[in-house]
């Protein structure tokens, strides 16, 4: 299959072929993809299939770049969250709140996203995606009346992909670069709750475990090194491609910051002007928590908003950033150092899941048993490139 193009533009032929002729594991429905768009399909839709193989829950997952920039399970959205994804009273199927959950955790990255959801897409799920800037998305199958809905967008173009839940892809992988051909086995671990049992200090919940085995099905599938945070059922931060394990977990932090502060009042208080779009609404609140606007941007948002607006002062931000706890964090390495423990215990985090195996093993252990954070070594690791 011809594609658009490769990963940019100039890179004008591209082609798709399936490894074996007698199966068709993905279908393109609707529009033309581009390199980029498979990628994040095919890594997306694992992931979400793990996700719901593990957890029994319909998941979702909003692609950028070959790595997530959230994901989630349907659990129940409260109604400050249906306040900052922009939901209004609109029913929600529990598919359509698997992505509501994914794409709201960080919606500035979800910003022309690639979908990837576990179950056939419903109506309640196409409404959502038919007002929100996405480039396509991929499922194992579409109910009557969603079709419609998905094809109308970007002027005919949004991409619609339907896989084959049954396929099982080959156990090994190939990759060509600079003249070279590299196999190895495909990475055919499935996380599941199992991977949690060598507790080395604390107690987990109910709800850190979905967390912690939701964490490591989307770490997985993010580019290495990777961090993430996981809250009632969605990832709230993912910081990829990181070349320092710390700093992974001080992005992934700042992201979870950001993402908690989008349910302070005042942010949920700002009002705009009735000609304001529902993305540039989020862009204002993300740029508004952040609190570092340019003179320009200060100009733009105080036209925008329909009433004066008052700044996040630092000690409203310290007062609600300290109710923020309870957060799972996984890790696709082994923790090299205790500061990464110092750094997530900074952003309310209290159950982690790493691989274990690290000569300074203790101090991380040492550094959890002194803040009250429960860890697991699971043994595995979750490097994806």
């Amino acid at each position: 299959m011809q594609l658009k193009y490769g990963c940019n533009p100039s890179q004008v032929f591209a082609w798709i072929d399936q490894i074996d002729p007698t199966t068709t594991p993905v279908a393109v429905l609707n529009g033309a993809p581009s390199f980029i768009n498979f990628c994040d399909a095919l890594n997306g839709w694992q992931l979400v299939q793990e996700a719901r193989s593990a957890l029994g829950l319909p998941a979702a997952a909003s692609f950028k770049h070959v790595s997530p920039a959230g994901a989630a399970v349907a659990t129940d959205l409260p109604a400050d969250l249906r306040a900052a994804y922009e939901v209004g009273d609109a029913q929600l199927t529990p598919a359509a709140t698997a992505y509501v959950r994914a794409r709201g955790a960080d919606p500035k990255s979800s910003f022309g996203d690639f979908v990837a959801l576990s179950d056939p897409v419903d109506v309640a799920t196409a409404r959502f995606l038919k007002g929100v800037v996405s480039d396509g998305i991929i499922a194992p199958g579409y109910e009557e009346g969603a079709m419609p809905l998905l094809t109308s967008k970007k002027g005919g173009a949004f991409i619609v992909m339907e896989v084959d839940p049954t396929f099982v892809p080959p156990t090994r992988e190939s990759r060509d670069l600079f003249g070279m051909r590299l196999t190895q086995d495909r990475h055919a671990h499935r996380p599941s709750a199992d991977d949690l049992s060598r507790i080395v200090v604390g107690d987990l919940p109910a709800a850190a475990v979905r967390d912690l085995v939701l964490g490591l099905c989307a770490i997985k599938y993010t580019q290495s090194n990777s961090v993430g945070f996981a809250l009632d059922g969605q990832m709230i931060g993912i910081a990829a491609g990181q070349q320092s394990r710390v700093d992974c977990t001080k992005l992934a932090g700042a992201k979870a910051d950001t993402w908690h502060l989008g349910r302070h009042p005042k942010v949920l208080g700002l009002r705009f002007k009735d000609d304001i779009t529902r993305q540039q609404r989020i862009n204002w609140r993300v740029r508004y928590i952040e609190g570092d606007l340019t003179p320009r941007e200060v100009e733009e948002f105080r036209a925008n908003v329909a009433t004066p607006e008052a700044p996040l002062m630092p000690d409203e931000r310290r007062d609600w950033m300290a109710r923020l706890d309870g957060i799972s964090m996984v890790s696709d390495g082994f923790i090299p150092f205790r500061d990464n423990i110092d750094h997530a215990r900074r952003h309310g985090v209290r159950y982690i899941a790493q691989p274990g195996g690290s000569t300074r093993d203790d101090e991380v252990i040492d550094a959890c048993r002194e803040y009250g954070v429960a860890m697991v070594h699971t043994g595995i690791r979750l490097f994806h490139h």
